[in-house]
């Protein structure tokens, strides 16, 4: 298994730094996070169709590059230190690992493809952000018939198709393709503490569908994981983004004639936020080699995933209140940056499972691998 990155992975993590670095400055954050859409199409047809940042994780017969999670880890870390707005996480992320993973080889050729190469922006539809055990209670379906409520969705509004995963009669999950436009499907834009992720309710009455896939519990656990790696990787990118800049800030910031780093009180809170960073980034990292490892069928550490999402949840946040602290009073202030990413690391904290509901998770994986 892959323990470091490779000459060749750090210098794709250049490449798409300098990219995210041009495209996704703060006052265009700032822009695209006033807008209903909450992203630049241009921007998005050049990561697409130019670089293919859309395809780095899949299969070269779908269009992909054939990488695999570490490459989709670069890029979401990448992603998360710019703050970059747009549908990456819900269509290339969230809606494409559930295609590739539990997707029909027809539906593979078809829409993946498109998925792949970011000429169709879709999303997945979940009716529980917080645990893969709680999914199935709010959305049903039977006989390819969609009834029921997901009350957070990303990227609903910006979506083309919906791929669903609703309960089934039989026990199973199906995974479902609704085109956003079909009769029958509300889709209502909420106004979130984060304006940078774009989130709506999605409801669905009587909705005729089309059954594109299946997955059972096992699976479903495969998917949090994959679309937590790379969650984990976006909060990481976040938290070293915040420390860096905290760190220049007090070597700028005079107080008392010296720079405010100086005074040991700040450099202890800056060490001790530098280890935590570094443990997180560790474990996230490993998360990402593990997923790469795992074939056929066979697992390598199943709790990694949740590992690093709850060690990211927890140091995002703390790097985005040191931050604001740090900078004394204007750190408060609507003018200064810091607190994009504050509602970043708050917003990506609950998604997809607490800290808490992770570390549970991981605990229940390890007592499993015990008993096997």
């Amino acid at each position: 298994m892959q323990t470091e990155f490779t000459e060749d992975q750090e210098k794709f993590r250049e490449v798409v730094a300098r990219f995210m670095q041009a495209k996704s400055p703060s006052h265009e954050v700032r822009r695209l996070m006033a807008t209903e859409g909450g992203y630049d199409s241009k921007v998005w047809q050049q990561m697409s169709g130019e670089i293919g940042l859309t395809g780095v994780h899949f299969p070269e017969e779908f269009g992909g590059f054939g990488y695999g999670p570490v490459e989709l880890g670069i890029v979401s870390e990448e992603m998360g230190r710019f703050l970059y707005c747009g549908p990456f996480f819900a269509s290339s992320v969230m809606a494409g690992y559930a295609l590739l993973l539990a997707g029909s080889d027809s539906v593979k050729q078809s829409l993946l493809t498109e998925v792949v190469s970011g000429r169709v922006i879709t999303t997945l539809v979940l009716d529980d952000l917080n645990s893969p055990t709680l999914v199935g209670q709010r959305l049903r379906a039977k006989a390819s018939i969609l009834s029921g409520q997901a009350p957070l969705v990303l990227d609903a509004h910006n979506a083309e198709q919906l791929l669903v995963i609703g309960a089934e009669p039989e026990g199973f999950f199906g995974l479902y393709q609704v085109p956003s436009s079909t009769a029958g499907v509300a889709i209502e834009p909420i106004e979130a503490m984060d304006p940078t992720r774009k989130l709506a309710s999605v409801i669905f009455d009587q909705v005729p569908a089309t059954r594109v896939g299946e997955l059972d519990m096992v699976l479903l656990q495969r998917l949090w994981d994959y679309i937590c790696m790379a969650l984990a990787h976006e909060m990481i990118g976040g938290a070293q983004q915040l420390f860096e800049s905290t760190i220049e800030y007090t070597k700028l910031r005079y107080q008392f004639g010296r720079p405010i780093g100086s005074f040991q009180g700040l450099k202890h809170r800056c060490a001790d936020l530098l280890m935590e960073l570094e443990i997180a980034k560790a474990a996230t990292h490993h998360a990402g080699f593990c997923l790469a490892a795992n074939a056929d069928d066979t697992e390598v550490e199943p709790y990694a995933a949740s590992m690093a999402k709850a060690l990211a949840g927890d140091v995002y946040l703390k790097a985005a209140k040191e931050a604001i602290q740090m900078r004394g009073g204007i750190g408060f202030t609507w003018e200064e940056d810091t607190h994009l990413w504050f509602k970043r690391a708050k917003s990506s904290e609950v998604f997809m499972g607490t800290p808490a509901i992770h570390r549970e998770r991981m605990m229940t994986a390890l007592e499993e691998e015990g008993g096997a």
